[in-house]
């Protein structure tokens, strides 16, 4: 049996009367990319918050390599491994591309969070910085501000951010959003190759990506997990086809 990497076991998460998160069970495997999907509102974003440590689970029990990690904050989550992208931007705008990537470098070393001058000093995040960049096709627009950037640039400016951070776990949430089919062509087969490195709890709209990509997905409806299986599976269940792919067999 493959060990998992992470692991969640009986997670409930409510505000007031709301249940975003249902007893929901679920686990990551090494090398797999593991597809989270379901309609606006079913909660999935909600669910990331909390492996990441944003938000703070009700009940059940998040383990990661082993370990129970619900008692760790964000930023000792991050430094175990556990890197999170964003579904909307949240890079900062007056700084260069290369910076924004060399900032991600500097925290993963736990240094003093200097100014970003000096950032721009150091060869050595520089260097870093610009492999992200180049792994990700945005080496050419380094020098260049956030602020300039297309949408689709910077899901791509988060990708290479969260490289620096050499993470054994990806947390990413919709970074097909704002692509463009090429886009997206290119990122599926870089993000098919980075599961190698580490495995991916993958949050995304575009079915395609999710079919061609996902070793095993589970269906998110109003915080409950209706269903899991690989793309034939999910493709096929009755429950799914209704919520979610809007289609009925009636």
């Amino acid at each position: 049996m493959t060990e998992r990497v992470l692991a969640l076991s009986g997670l409930n998460k409510s505000f007031g009367a709301l249940k975003v998160t249902d007893d929901v069970h679920l686990d990551l495997k090494p090398g797999e990319i593991h597809a989270l999907i379901g309609p606006n509102g079913a909660g999935k974003s909600s669910l990331i918050k909390l492996i990441a440590g944003e938000l703070a689970a009700d009940a059940g029990a998040i383990r990661f390599d082993g370990r129970e990690i619900s008692g760790l904050d964000q930023v000792a989550r991050a430094r175990l491994g556990l890197t999170r992208t964003f579904q909307v931007s949240s890079l900062i705008p007056e700084f260069s591309v290369r910076g924004n990537v060399a900032l991600a470098t500097q925290a993963r070393r736990r240094s003093v969070f200097g100014f970003v001058a000096q950032v721009a000093r150091d060869p050595d995040l520089i260097g870093e910085a610009m492999d992200a960049l180049a792994r990700v096709g945005l080496a050419e627009r380094a020098g260049v501000r956030v602020s300039e950037l297309s949408h689709g640039e910077k899901r791509l400016l988060e990708i290479a951010m969260a490289l620096a951070m050499r993470p054994r776990i990806f947390l990413m949430d919709e970074p097909m959003a704002g692509l463009g089919q090429e886009g997206s062509n290119r990122l599926i087969a870089f993000l098919d190759t980075l599961r190698t490195e580490a495995p991916i709890l993958l949050i995304e709209h575009d079915m395609d990506a999710v079919f061609r990509l996902a070793d095993r997905i589970s269906v998110l409806v109003a915080g409950r997990i209706i269903a899991k299986g690989n793309a034939d599976t999910i493709r096929a269940h009755p429950e799914v086809r209704a919520a979610y792919l809007g289609e009925d067999d009636a």
